[in-house]
């Protein structure tokens, strides 16, 4: 027997030994008949239940698995929303604190402009006062010259005529002694007049020397509290510029020719030019008060080109209410994914990112209903899948104004706001924008 024969022979022997031959016995009225069922039909039937056993139970454990896992995603994704929608909380909350504090910024620039114009005014005033009592001082002095050139003279003459009436030197018309003695009365009384006048502006000039230095110990303290001031205006600025200069940076753009294109685009000038400081010449004065008053100015000038660049910038977020980030920008499914997909409740308001011009409101292939927003710098956003379009082409929208409710409209598999961002016509990361303002406002 062959070695293959011999095998089969005694798998045939372990089966009939394993399942032995069965037989099934029918009777009827008329006999017996019996039904033979062979080993290898049985061997055949108790695999074909094994195998029918085993799946029932692989199947089981895979779907017992993914109920598991169903529902640790669902919890993940639960807390991951708890989380995000904390966060969104707290960044509002950030947000209005940044926006307070630019007000009060603001209020305190105002208020030290204003205090700034009252210092001014009082040192002008006081620099007049300072020049007029100069003045005063000079005409003082110089009345005090010539009264003491003129009490000389009448010393003079007083000695000389009291040497002619001793003898010492001859009268040249020789007046009476009635007439000397009344001119010596006369001397005597003019020189008490000039004495006394001496005295009086001698205290006058002892008052002008004391108001002088009084004014110049005010004008030194309001010195001292005009730099406290500039100090803290200076750091208020500064405070202020950082996180805007960092946001632009973080979003790729250069702050400086965003800043320059606002400019150019708000250049319009008129109006009497005012200096800030004048002399009583009328001369403009450039000292280091007015050089960092100048300075504060163009700092509060750039962070007003910030605010209006900023809302002519997609830096916002298209939805204020909860949501879910559902799809990034990127290649899906072999294609470009040109935008954000966000999620949440039907009819959710849908907002302008920017300051801009409406120029598509309408239904779109694959979009759905879709509005296009034109803005500054050679932006574009596009929203999508909207429910609802609440303005219309050629609308001027401005950054936080309602355009739409979000919806399921177009290619889309559920409700979602499909986001865009543009530049030069080029589709780029919306994220990028949000997540460079997002600790800013």
């Amino acid at each position: 027997m062959r070695p293959t024969e011999r095998i089969l022979h005694r798998l045939h022997v372990a089966v009939a030994r394993r399942f032995p031959e069965q037989r099934l016995f029918l009777r009827s009225d008329t006999g017996t008949r019996f039904l033979r069922i062979p080993s290898a039909t049985l061997a055949a039937v108790a695999g074909a239940s094994a195998l029918v056993l085993g799946w029932t139970i692989v199947a089981t454990a895979i779907l017992i698995m993914d109920a598991i896992g169903s529902d640790s995603s669902r919890d993940q994704a639960l807390r991951d929303r708890v989380v995000y929608e904390a966060r969104l909380d707290q960044l509002a909350r950030e947000r209005d604190d940044r926006a307070s504090e630019a007000l009060a910024a603001q209020e305190r620039f105002a208020a030290a402009l204003n205090q700034i114009s009252a210092m001014q005014s009082e040192l002008l005033a006081s620099e007049e006062r300072r020049r007029e009592l100069e003045k005063g001082i000079g005409v003082i002095q110089a009345t005090l010259r010539r009264t003491l050139n003129e009490r000389d003279a009448a010393r003079g003459e007083a000695e000389r005529l009291v040497a002619t009436l001793n003898g010492d030197q001859p009268a040249a018309t020789g007046p009476d002694s009635e007439e000397v003695v009344a001119t010596l009365d006369f001397l005597a009384d003019a020189l008490g007049r000039v004495a006394e006048e001496r005295d009086e502006l001698a205290a006058s000039a002892r008052a002008a020397q004391e108001e002088s230095e009084r004014i110049a110990h005010d004008v030194r303290l309001k010195q001292e509290a005009t730099n406290r001031l500039f100090d803290q205006l200076e750091d208020a600025v500064t405070v202020s510029m950082e996180p805007l200069d960092k946001m632009f940076t973080a979003a790729g753009l250069d702050p400086d020719r965003i800043l320059d294109q606002i400019r150019s685009n708000y250049s319009g000038v008129g109006g009497p030019l005012t200096p800030l400081g004048l002399s009583t010449k009328g001369a403009e004065v450039l000292g280091p008060e007015a050089r960092r008053a100048a300075l504060i100015l163009d700092g509060f000038d750039r962070l007003n080109m910030y605010r209006m660049a900023v809302d002519k910038t997609p830096f916002a977020l298209p939805l204020k209410t909860s949501y879910r980030f559902t799809s990034g920008f990127g290649t899906r499914w072999g294609r470009l994914h040109a935008g954000i997909d966000l999620a949440g409740a039907y009819g959710s308001p849908v907002y302008a990112t920017a300051d801009g011009v409406v120029t598509h409101a309408g239904w779109e292939s694959g979009y759905g209903r879709l509005v296009k927003i034109r803005h500054e710098f050679g932006y574009e956003t596009r929203f999508g899948h909207l429910a609802q379009i609440r303005v219309k082409v050629g609308d001027r929208v401005s950054r936080g104004d309602r355009i739409g409710d979000m919806g399921n409209s177009g290619r889309s598999t559920g409700t979602h706001l499909h986001y865009e961002v543009r530049v030069g016509g080029k589709a780029v990361n919306p994220m990028t924008y949000i997540k460079a303002a997002r600790n800013v406002f």
